[in-house]
């Protein structure tokens, strides 16, 4: 699943999308709050999006919650299904494109998911508090793969469509309906690297 995604939004674009959805943007953040990366990995530093006093705020987080047990992994992903949030730290995380991978061997092919018609999109997700020698973390909610996913993963993260945003962060809708794929045709898939045959 995805444990790989891109971040190159232009602050004017940033700022003009939350401008439209009137999502207010604190007065202390900028260009710094929202720094490029052509790809953020597991246990990098990126910023999420999160309810504040003022609007929507930026705060840099860890890329995965730590293992949960001495035998697990981090936790990059989260299934949505079956569960609830309304009592959950939720969030956005925002990037240009998320990646999936295909093929056994390394490097396995590369391919790049975009948001139909939009600067950039939206994943949705929760984040913790740190604690201990652990930083504030987020993850990555999932969910069954639409169609423009599955022939390339047999799970995908929750892209949210702009309008849905604020809907996400303060849970205005039902779970269902913001937690499942986008229709067919809402992403858009290239192929970035041809992976080993």
């Amino acid at each position: 699943m995805c444990n790989d995604y891109e971040r190159h939004i232009r602050w004017a674009e940033y700022c003009r999308m939350m401008q439209d959805l009137a999502l207010g943007i604190p007065t202390r953040q900028s260009e710094l709050d929202l720094p490029p990366s052509d790809d953020v990995r597991i246990n990098e530093t990126a910023p999420v999006m999160r309810a504040a006093d003022d609007g929507i705020e930026l705060v840099p987080m860890n890329f995965s919650f730590p293992p949960s047990g001495a035998r697990g992994g981090p936790v990059f992903n989260f299934r949505s299904e079956g569960r609830h949030f309304d009592n959950s730290n939720r969030c956005l995380i925002p990037a240009s494109a998320f990646f999936e991978f295909t093929g056994k061997k390394y490097p396995k092919t590369k391919h790049r998911f975009t948001l139909n018609g939009a600067p950039f999109m939206a994943i949705a997700g929760i984040w913790r508090e740190g604690h201990g020698n652990h930083p504030p973390a987020f993850t990555m909610l999932t969910t069954a793969p639409g169609a423009d996913v599955a022939p390339y993963h047999n799970r995908q993260i929750v892209v949210l469509r702009p309008e849905d945003w604020a809907a996400w962060i303060h849970l205005t809708k039902p779970e269902d309906e913001l937690l499942r794929p986008l229709a067919a045709g809402s992403l858009v898939v290239q192929t970035v690297r041809e992976g080993r045959a």
